[in-house]
């Protein structure tokens, strides 16, 4: 079975949680050790730490998430209802494949009992074997990654940190519904591949629009599938690495805020953290951004895709040759516009759909203008 390759949580974290109060996290968390495995059926969240950095050549250290794992373990958790287990690690394979085929297979039979895996790496690549995991459960996908780069590569160049996006694209079968990134820095990508991501009508927002305006990002996780945080996004002020120092980035708070909207997020079933150089300095910022990540669970309202729209106000907005749809949910208070089903397109998701906006989105279409991830998504259906 997948989980017995697993190795159990350090003797190291196992006497640290023994140093720790009944109210910490870590004396909460279901731990797996060399005596008992966790009951997965009985789990809502699960930590998995991926010990393989092969994938990011300018790694100089060892995964080492025992520092990450204490930072977590020693803080309160909220009025949370739910039960976490951490499952200890994945060890490096013989080669990157077979430890993508093990984080694939563990993810995804995780997946099909409901529970929320959140993997800690290890260098970004290890998001295409997250993505693979999707194979096993037939459905499209919407990845969203939290980056500086779109890191794509060429078509020949084997996976890597920087080139695992184009993997994704190219590799059968093709699973990907769509990829949005959040806070790219314009600087650390061409034009050309800027360019690509309007040609495969994907997503892309600057560092500087989530910025000034975090809550863009809520619709876009409201959508996705999975997940992938890279520490690289955030500045060396707030992560504390000063091995691959980066001046510009997201801050403590704003990428603890974008990990709750995805928390949060009533679609998101797997969550990856990556691309961080195992120093003390950045274990603190990483266990914040699990911590916001639970915490946003704990407050998913289970609307769409789950929900019935019935609970929904219903706006019709008519325009020049459209006439669009927008819900609200009566709930929440947010808004989602209607994808209509085209016959004679290639629509993926075969039924009208509905695609996770904002407010302003809807007082765009009031203004007779087209929301652009609304045009971006139709395209998408008829090409």
């Amino acid at each position: 079975m997948e989980f017995d390759f697993l190795q159990p949580v350090a003797k190291e974290i196992l006497n640290y949680v023994d140093t720790l109060s009944s109210q910490e996290l870590g004396s909460k968390i279901v731990l797996h050790t060399k005596e008992q495995f966790p009951d997965i059926t009985k789990v809502n969240i699960a930590i998995i730490g991926v010990l393989d950095n092969r994938g990011d050549v300018s790694a100089i250290n060892d995964v080492d998430l025992n520092p990450f794992r204490k930072k977590l373990y020693g803080m309160f958790p909220g009025n949370w209802d739910m039960s976490i287990a951490d499952l200890g690690d994945i060890m490096p394979g013989d080669s990157v494949d077979d430890t993508y085929y093990l984080l694939k297979k563990i993810t995804a039979a995780l997946i099909k009992n409901r529970v929320v895996p959140i993997v800690i790496g290890g260098s970004q690549d290890l998001t295409y074997a997250l993505y693979r995991a999707y194979d096993d459960l037939e459905q499209m996908v919407n990845l969203v990654a939290v980056d500086n780069k779109f890191d794509f590569g060429k078509e020949s160049e084997d996976s890597s940190a920087t080139s695992y996006l184009t993997k994704i694209i190219v590799d059968t079968p093709n699973n990907l519904f769509n990829y949005c990134n959040v806070g790219y820095q314009t600087y650390y990508n061409s034009q050309e591949e800027i360019d690509l991501i309007e040609k495969l009508f994907f997503d892309a927002y600057r560092l500087g629009e989530i910025s000034n305006k975090i809550a863009l990002a809520e619709p876009v996780f409201r959508d996705a599938d999975l997940v992938s945080f890279d520490m690289n996004s955030v500045k060396s002020a707030d992560s504390g690495n000063t091995f691959a120092f980066e001046p510009n980035g997201f801050d403590g708070k704003e990428i603890c805020s974008l990990a709750r909207y995805a928390g949060i997020s009533d679609k998101v079933s797997a969550f990856g953290v990556f691309n961080h150089n195992n120093t003390f300095q950045e274990a603190p910022i990483i266990a914040q951004i699990v911590w916001y990540f639970i915490e946003g669970y704990h407050y998913r309202s289970n609307e769409y895709p789950y929900g019935s729209r019935k609970n929904y106000l219903k706006y019709i907005v008519p325009l020049e040759e459209e006439e669009l749809v927008f819900y609200k949910s009566d709930k929440t208070d947010r808004w989602w516009i209607e994808i209509p089903f085209i016959s004679n397109g290639n629509n993926k998701l075969k039924r009208n759909t509905l695609l996770s906006c904002s407010y302003d989105e809807y007082l765009i279409a009031c203004n007779q203008e087209l929301p652009e991830r609304w045009w971006k998504a139709q395209r998408k259906n008829t090409v």
